[in-house]
C-alpha cells in the first residue's frame, strides 16, 4: 500500500458526483463490492455516500477517490494488496 500518486494508476474520470462515480465504476468492473464509507484503501479512508461501490477488473482496482477540495475522480489503480482487501472485507454486488 501506498500513496495513490506513487501507484500505476489511471484517471476514468474526474468532478463526478457519487451516483456518477458508482455508474461509472459498475460499467468498468468486472466484479463489484460494496463496502462502508471510511473503508481504507491505500491507507487512505474512502470518502462517499453509501453504497460505496468498488470494482476489480484485471486484477486492478476501480474505486471513487475523493480529494477535499478537488473533487471525486474514478481511478484504476494497479494495487494487489488493495484487490486482496476488497475481496476478504467487501460486500459481493451482482
Amino acid at each position: 500500500m501506498g500513496c495513490l500518486e506513487n501507484m500505476n494508476y489511471e484517471v476514468l474520470a474526474k468532478n463526478c458526483s457519487f451516483k456518477e462515480a458508482r455508474e461509472i465504476i459498475k460499467s468498468n468492473s468486472k466484479e463489484r463490492y460494496q463496502v462502508p464509507p471510511g473503508f481504507k484503501l491505500l491507507d487512505k479512508p474512502l470518502i462517499g455516500i453509501p453504497p460505496i461501490i468498488i470494482g476489480i477488473t484485471n486484477e486492478k482496482l476501480v474505486y471513487g477517490y475523493t480529494k477535499p477540495c478537488h473533487g471525486t475522480f474514478v481511478v484504476v489503480v494497479d494495487d494487489h494488496e488493495g484487490v486482496e482487501h476488497v475481496r476478504r472485507d467487501g460486500k459481493p454486488v451482482w
